[in-house]
């Protein structure tokens, strides 16, 4: 968690009329059956336990319906004592209600978890979990009949043995089938941890708190090729992402920024220059964030850069990014003018201000109220729960933010207009978004640090909307990367399949479009991974569609693979 300290430009802008919105959130998290506890210390003195929870949506068992994975965690005390980290997999039961199945599928006890994304690394159809750990990660293979398989030594992927962060699956070579990177975040032991305020990098406001990153070792990061047999091979050095600086990696993602039909790679890091690695082309990339513009904040300061959202918020046909921080900075907004240029636009889009006391998580673009125009949504929550004896007034739990697009580049913080749930005091970490009931209506999964979970979903939507489930024909049965085009009500929407994103987390992969007044979409295009662009039509609005390439939309069961994965 960097620091560093930045002009607040936006009194200076001219002032917005707030947004009169029937947008709400409202709290669901007891009627949904959902009991998950993250283990947290409440008093935590060390970085490891605080640094954890992601969540991931998946429909593991591909009945159209996301359900919903917790990574749990542990005390230094717990783990020291020889204890278990216990995660947790629930069923979406598609009455609102979710069932714990944990045991059942295997799942329940990965390692010290921290994230997890949703990949298909063998290529059968069935989406993969991959959880991050404190000492390494763990490869659960969907077997198709409701479990799961831990096959992180077979598929070669034991060797990783330190704190792993974020991990993003993408085929970077277009050869149809999925790579995996893992970025690492510091080098601790849990027996010769740094002293709680022994240095100067454990202060804190000059109150003792938790030791680093600052002051500790990094770890350098990995790629993982897919050798098309159920295994990887580690191409890190070859392909230039070993990252020798060690830099302290939290999030990642593949994007094709560049717009060159290549997958470029992002990489956060925690007070420290982010990664924007860019495709050569012939398994080589080239990090150029320092010259894109994304690699520091609009002063040239280097921020804690958490949390990744993407998003075409502008209609430009181009993925801006948009990134938490710790407090005392603020959310940086990166436009994504072409070419691979960058601009900090945070000031002129209106989310300085709101975001500069609060330490920053998961996030994501979404169209909340299904206008058509992407928002933006951070989750927060302190890491030094002694901040409660500062005086300068910080709070361990805090609340979330929201913004609604303003359809002109800008923002409206309306976190106190859209109901109670978002002013709960939390100390929020991942957050995943998806239609969890199937109505339109999108969720935003919240695993806190403390406490049990929030699932807040929206309310009050009298918009139309569409959503699109994508599948592979051949290769990429998740189709990750794939984008969709979305033409109605007189402007084009651009969308893309992402594995992980937000803080350590994975949103469900099925694109949800805002259709505003519009009763059906003029024409709907999807860009596959392999180039090719398929032609859909026109579609009628509040309709979920399932489009496997090559045949456009098909019944929902055409897309869901018959038989159980290959052992």
């Amino acid at each position: 968690m960097g620091r560093s300290v930045y002009h607040v430009q936006e009194d200076k802008l001219p002032k917005r009329p707030p947004v009169k919105t029937d947008l709400r959130f409202e709290d669901v998290t007891a009627s949904t059956g959902i009991h998950f506890v993250h283990a947290s210390s409440p008093d935590s003195k060390y970085i490891i336990e605080s640094m954890t929870g992601g969540v991931a949506l998946i429909d593991y068992d591909r009945d159209g319906w996301p359900d919903i994975f917790f990574t749990g965690a542990l005390t230094v005390e717990e783990a020291l004592a020889g204890k278990k980290a216990h995660s947790a997999l629930y069923h979406n039961n598609h009455d609102g209600t979710f069932t714990d199945v944990t045991d059942k599928a295997g799942v329940g006890y990965p390692c010290w978890a921290n994230g997890a994304v949703v990949g298909d690394y063998n290529n059968d159809g069935w989406p993969d979990l991959l959880v991050t750990c404190f000492n390494g990660i763990v490869l659960y293979r969907n077997n198709g009949d409701g479990t799961f398989t831990d096959v992180t030594k077979a598929a070669g992927l034991s060797g990783d043995t330190t704190w792993a962060a974020g991990a993003t699956f993408g085929d970077y070579d277009s050869d149809g089938w999925s790579d995996l990177f893992i970025s690492h975040y510091v080098d601790i032991n849990l027996i010769d941890l740094p002293k709680f305020g022994a240095q100067k990098t454990c202060k804190f406001r000059g109150i003792d708190v938790q030791c680093g990153p600052a002051g500790l070792k990094g770890l350098p990061d990995n790629l993982f090729h897919n050798n098309h047999d159920g295994t990887f091979t580690d191409v890190s050095k070859q392909a230039g992402v070993d990252d020798p600086q060690k830099l302290y990696g939290l999030t990642a993602i593949w994007d094709d920024f560049a717009n060159k039909g290549k997958l470029d790679l992002f990489v956060c890091n925690d007070g420290e220059p982010n990664y924007l690695y860019v495709n050569d082309g012939n398994g080589h990339f080239t990090d150029e964030a320092l010259l894109a513009g994304v690699a520091a904040d609009q002063n040239g300061n280097f921020q804690a850069n958490m949390g990744l959202a993407f998003g075409d918020f502008l209609h430009n046909g181009k993925t801006s990014i948009a990134i938490s921080h710790f407090s005392d900075q603020y959310m940086a907004l990166y436009q994504n003018d072409g070419d691979l240029n960058f601009s900090d636009i945070s000031d002129v889009a209106g989310i300085t201000k709101a975001t500069n006391p609060y330490v920053g998580w998961g996030d994501g673009f979404f169209d909340f109220d299904n206008d058509g125009w992407l928002d933006l949504f951070v989750v927060n929550g302190h890491v030094y729960p002694q901040v409660e004896h500062d005086s300068a007034g910080d709070k361990y739990m805090e609340p979330k933010l929201v913004f609604l697009n303003n359809h002109d580049g800008t923002f409206n913080d309306v976190s106190k207009q859209v109901g109670p749930a978002f002013q709960i005091p939390q100390v929020s970490r991942g957050a995943a978004v998806g239609d969890l009931f199937n109505n339109g209506s999108l969720c935003i999964v919240i695993e806190n640090l403390v406490g049990g979970p929030m699932i807040a979903c929206t309310r009050g939507i009298k918009n139309h909307w569409l959503e699109l489930e994508l599948q592979g024909a051949q290769f990429n049965k998740l189709a990750l990367n794939a984008r969709v085009r979305v033409t109605a009500a007189g402007m084009t929407q651009l969308s893309e399949v992402h594995s992980g994103g937000s803080y350590l987390s994975q949103h469900d992969l099925r694109l949800h479009f805002g259709l505003a007044a519009a009763d059906h979409a003029d024409k709907v295009e999807v860009i596959w991974p392999n180039g090719k662009v398929e032609d859909l039509g026109a579609l009628k609005a509040d309709q979920i569609y399932s489009v496997l390439e090559g045949k456009g939309v098909v019944p929902h069961d055409q897309i869901v693979p018959k038989a159980a994965a290959k052992q």
